[in-house]
């Protein structure tokens, strides 16, 4: 049996081994593995987008200026018209009817006076050798003057009655897509009121969006500068994401700004020999941002935010994790714009960056390069 002594002393020489390895002090943390990029300057071409809506620049209600009952449609309901094509026609018996009367009360008026300028030259032959009175010839020329009068006011009705007559057929204006006809055969339409149709100009037309007042400078400057724009300054989306091939310039910006919004509208126009704009169409616009050019380009991973602002975490020296604090650009796909907080040839700490403080310790791969060509229509980040 063992002493109760010699067991006792045992434990505390094990107790004391024990103690002597928790005294001994703890390591450096062992660096932490990582994933690096390089930041290059790169070709980053990028667009702000507003959303925007087509528009006619020339679009017109037809309505007709007298009444009547529809006895024509000369077309076809969508088609492109030429300017002047018939269109519609009302019931023209009424307006024809009184365009010969007028004919008729003018010939009438005419014949007048001719008789009334007869009986003044032969009053006044007659004065000269003292053969008539002088009340008779004053007579004559009152007569006479009333008679040119309604000479005038016949040629007016004959004007007027002609114009009513015009009116009864309706014409294209300009040439452009005629829609779905609002009336039929029969139909009885009043002067002013009754909507025939809507006609609109389709090869150009414009694209309407809304900017904040705070860039109506840019824009002014823009509009400004006309052909000295890039080509590619405006781009075109359309509803089903493809991109217009045509390319647009500012027609017109608004003379005000809207107060309830602190918006402006502006319009660009856009070539469309293809017809594919459509007058209401929804479409989102692209503009060349200012800042497209040489940029620092690095993936919008390595990017962490902190109340607000923006870091990335960097390769300093001794393999320490530096984090540096950067003014970010527009997202181009997978990669983002920093406009201020690194230098060309930095590494990026893409990944492992979430368990970095400043200054850890890091084991870096073979660093990865990031610097192709991005060339990527973006909207605002």
């Amino acid at each position: 049996m063992k002493h109760p002594f010699l067991s006792l002393l045992a434990l505390l020489l094990l107790a004391g081994c024990g103690a002597k390895d928790t005294d001994k002090p703890a390591g450096p943390p062992p660096p932490t593995p990582v994933t690096l990029v390089t930041a290059r300057t790169t070709a980053a071409v990028y667009y702000d987008e507003y959303p925007a809506t087509a528009v006619a620049l020339n679009s017109v209600e037809l309505r007709s200026q007298v009444g009547g009952f529809i006895t024509g449609l000369f077309f076809r309901e969508g088609e492109v018209v030429p300017k002047g094509k018939k269109l519609y026609e009302i019931d023209r018996r009424t307006y024809e009817a009184a365009y010969q009367q007028a004919l008729a009360g003018l010939r009438s008026a005419q014949a007048t006076a001719q008789n009334a300028k007869l009986n003044l030259d032969r009053y006044q032959r007659l004065a000269q050798q003292d053969a008539i009175a002088g009340q008779i010839v004053d007579n004559a020329a009152t007569t006479y003057a009333t008679a040119q009068a309604q000479v005038a006011q016949a040629r007016a009705s004959v004007t007027l009655a002609r114009t009513d007559l015009s009116y009864s057929t309706i014409t294209a204006p300009f040439s452009g897509r005629i829609g779905i006809s609002q009336v039929r055969l029969g139909s009885q339409v009043s002067p002013g009121t009754t909507l025939l149709n809507t006609i609109s100009a389709e090869d150009p037309m414009g694209v309407d969006f809304v900017i904040n007042e705070t860039e109506l400078p840019r824009f002014t400057a823009l509009q400004n500068a006309g052909k000295a724009n890039p080509d590619s300054l405006f781009r075109l989306e359309l509803s089903d994401g493809t991109m217009y091939k045509q390319l647009g310039r500012i027609k017109a910006i608004a003379r005000g700004v809207e107060q309830q919004t602190a918006t402006v509208q502006v319009r660009v126009e856009f070539a469309n020999p293809e017809r594919r704009l459509k007058d209401g169409m929804s479409t989102v616009l692209h503009v060349l941002n200012r800042q497209s050019g040489q940029r620092i380009v690095v993936p919008y991973k390595a990017v962490t935010d902190q109340m607000g602002e923006s870091f990335v975490y960097v390769l300093g020296d001794s393999s320490k994790a530096r984090q540096r604090k950067v003014q970010l650009g527009p997202q181009l796909r997978d990669q983002i714009v920093v406009l201020e907080g690194l230098k060309d040839g930095d590494q990026v700490i893409t990944e492992g960056f979430q368990r970095l403080r400043e200054g850890s310790p890091v084991q870096a791969g073979p660093p990865a390069a990031a610097g192709a060509p991005v060339g990527a229509a973006a909207g605002k980040r």
